[in-house]
């Protein structure tokens, strides 16, 4: 037991492309284990009752504490719990991450002694003026998003939580830290460093290659602190990398994994929504949920459209080159799974049904999901053997059971506990699984266990058991970010810089609701709004009351203005010749249609993502000069188009090997740049 640390803190801490079925399933994975997962009552006997339902919830809090309790005994203040051995390592920081990415766990589960105590120590005994170079990725997310959800946590009555002697201490050490993140994001490119000294900034050897996540997956946390500060330049350096990201797109509109930071060149250009890519785009919705910001929103409609174009192979998705379309890599990375949760938050329920379906049905055939199982051989891909008690197939899943309330998920639920109970359950803790096959642990658990896998199997029991906790009853909206921390929808937070959007108008896609749907926004109604469409929900409950918890606070719209007139911007990194070549044919677009494509298009409180539905002939736009000369953003574009997409097992044989030597050549541009960086879990 680690001899630093308040003692009076030791004992309160210790007590407690719409298809019609399945295409054909991929090269020897069985069309049967795929329908287990996705037909009802087809893979489990017992479906889980409510009273299940209440008794699973208390197992998983059990749980939770079982690792929690084992931390703050051998590893505390360390950063991370060795489980087998009961030892601690510093891993990040050495500021007590498992703790700090616990706090609003702790909160989330009621334990108000222990929240109190932690916070309170937290705030006497870290600090971060330390000679320690760090990801800053991993300390924006785990970090600084655990000391700015258990601020607003602490800090506020209305949570229930609120800590008398609190003086926003976690406050003052969030905006420290991110003042010693900041130089990350002295580049010509705005596009942030991967790592940074906290005392003396970014060393002059750092490399100058970054992941497509690294760079986009900031938003959120320093969007937060610009406004819980009054200091626009957190929000601002984080908007401008994800702009320096966007404007480096290809003219597929997909973008790379890593990027050099100075010249903004691609040194890997395989597009995914996995490894290195996966929460640039979870934070661009997300940072529209929250901010209400609609240039976020007009950037995730388009890159959304693109991969359900490129990646989507129904229900899989694969890696492609970024500038061909050409499948690189027909893998199902573990990395994706949080993909369904996010096209529920979108609106895009059917295809998420689908796709959770395909990736359980990879859990149910190891016990776990390998961090990268081979679709053209069924396989667990070599050198991707373990699970590292990752959360993203548990996140979508409480996400699809919030959206459907379909007992099956709660069946998944189960059986994800049951796997982690009898495969990663040690001594102190619970262990990464090396293998999934052997189901060999590894003597490690990363705070993220906490954090996130531990608080989303929590709340999914807890959902069906009749919630009782301040994410489903509290007195905000709340988006979780990539970490799982819980951010609230506050007015401070979310009614600052809104582009018109204001608490207390409502428009849902009708006429005569909410601010601006006089004549002007309604002629342009059948352009702009997704209305709702409840048939598309597989369960008896609206779409539209499922996602207002999560959407219903954004109300309202600018109408009028196109997206290009309302921000100034085009996302263009350099001239494109191209768009002068083809002015001439630009200039026939019709100017209603274009004044019609505004972005006050999603009127809808809701619905971000139109269903599927859309022309499986028409071709997406694939140059850089059409896009810029419409830059407009319209309920259509955002239709999933499969056209094109194989998903028969000997097409993406044939594709991968032709594109195999060009993955070699970039295997070979990313060590040719020296060190990668080494953010974590999403970028590995």
């Amino acid at each position: 037991m680690p001899t630093s640390g308040p003692d009076a803190m030791q004992p309160a801490l210790r007590r407690r492309r719409r298809r019609q079925g399945f295409l054909l399933p991929f090269a020897c994975l069985s069309a049967a284990l795929i329908a287990a997962a996705l037909l009802p009552g087809a893979a489990f006997a017992d479906g889980v009752t409510p009273s299940e339902a209440r008794r699973l919830r208390d197992e998983v809090k059990d749980m939770f504490y079982h690792a929690f309790d084992g931390y703050m005994q051998h590893a505390f203040p360390l950063d991370e719990l060795r489980p087998l051995s009961c030892q601690g390592e510093d891993s990040l920081g050495g500021y007590a991450l498992t703790l700090i990415d616990s706090l609003d766990t702790l909160a989330l589960l009621g334990d108000k002694e222990r929240f109190d105590a932690a916070v309170e120590w937290v705030g006497k005994n870290v600090r971060f003026d330390i000679n320690k170079t760090v990801s800053v990725f991993e300390t924006n997310i785990r970090i600084l998003g655990g000391l700015l959800s258990a601020h607003l946590i602490a800090s506020d009555y209305a949570t229930g939580m609120r800590i008398q002697s609190y003086d926003d201490q976690l406050l003052h050490l969030a905006a420290d830290l991110a003042q010693r993140l900041l130089p990350a994001f002295d580049t010509p490119t705005g596009i942030p460093f991967g790592s940074v000294n906290l005392l003396y900034g970014v060393d002059e050897n750092e490399s100058k290659i970054t992941s497509t996540a690294g760079g986009g997956t900031l938003t959120l946390e320093f969007g937060v602190l610009s406004r819980l500060t009054n200091d626009s330049v957190y929000e601002r350096v984080t908007k401008n990398s994800v702009r320096g990201i966007w404007a480096r797109r290809s003219k597929l509109d997909l973008v790379g994994a890593h990027i050099n930071v100075f010249t903004g060149e691609w040194t890997q250009k395989d597009a995914g929504i996995g490894t290195s890519i996966d929460s640039f785009y979870e934070y661009l919705l997300k940072a529209y949920l929250l901010f209400g910001d609609e240039e976020y929103l007009y950037i995730f409609q388009e890159a959304y459209k693109a991969a359900m174009h490129y990646l989507h192979h129904d229900p899989w998705y694969v890696e492609v080159n970024m500038n061909s379309g050409a499948t690189v890599w027909p893998l199902f990375n573990s990395l994706q799974a949080f993909w369904p949760g996010l096209q529920v938050l979108a609106g895009d329920v059917d295809p998420a049904i689908r796709t959770h379906a395909a990736f359980f049905s990879v859990w149910k055939k190891y016990g776990f999901t390998p961090e990268g199982f081979n679709l053209a051989t069924s396989t667990v891909q070599n050198g991707q053997r373990s699970y590292p008690l990752r959360p993203e197939l548990i996140e979508s899943t409480y996400w699809l059971f919030k959206a459907t309330r379909d007992y099956r998920y709660l069946d998944v639920g189960r059986d994800i506990l049951a796997s982690l109970q009898y495969g990663a359950k040690c001594p102190c803790g619970y262990c990464h699984i090396s293998d999934v096959e052997t189901h060999q642990q590894d003597d490690h658990m990363e705070s993220f266990f906490l954090a996130e896998t531990v608080k989303y199997l929590w709340l999914l029991f807890d959902l069906a058991a009749g919630p009782d906790n301040i994410v489903e009853n509290g007195p905000y909206k709340y988006i979780f970010s990539t970490e799982g921390h819980l951010l609230p929808a506050t007015p401070q937070i979310t009614l600052l810089d809104e582009h018109c959007l204001y608490a207390g108008a409502f428009c849902n896609g009708t006429a005569g609701h909410g601010y601006g749907t006089g004549d002007s926004s309604n002629k342009h109604q059948n352009a702009n709004s997704v209305p709702f469409d409840d048939s598309r929900t597989p369960s008896d409950q609206s779409l539209s009351n499922i996602l207002s918890t999560t959407r219903g606070y954004i109300k309202g719209v600018c109408p009028g203005l196109t997206h290009a007139q309302k921000l100034g911007i085009s996302y263009s990194a350099e001239e494109d010749n191209s768009i002068q070549q083809n002015s001439g044919s630009s200039e026939n677009l019709d100017e209603s249609h274009v004044i019609k494509s505004s972005v006050q298009a999603q009127s809808s409180s809701v619905i971000l993502i139109s269903h599927p539905v859309a022309s499986q002939t028409e071709e997406p736009t694939s140059g850089r000069s059409q896009y810029n000369a419409n830059i407009v953003a319209t309920a259509e574009s955002v239709g999933t188009d499969t056209a094109g997409a194989s998903s028969h097992p000997e097409d993406l044989v044939k594709e991968t090997e032709s594109v195999s030597e060009q993955k070699e050549i970039n295997d070979k541009e990313i060590a040719s740049q020296g060190s990668q960086p080494t953010e974590g879990r999403y970028l590995t």
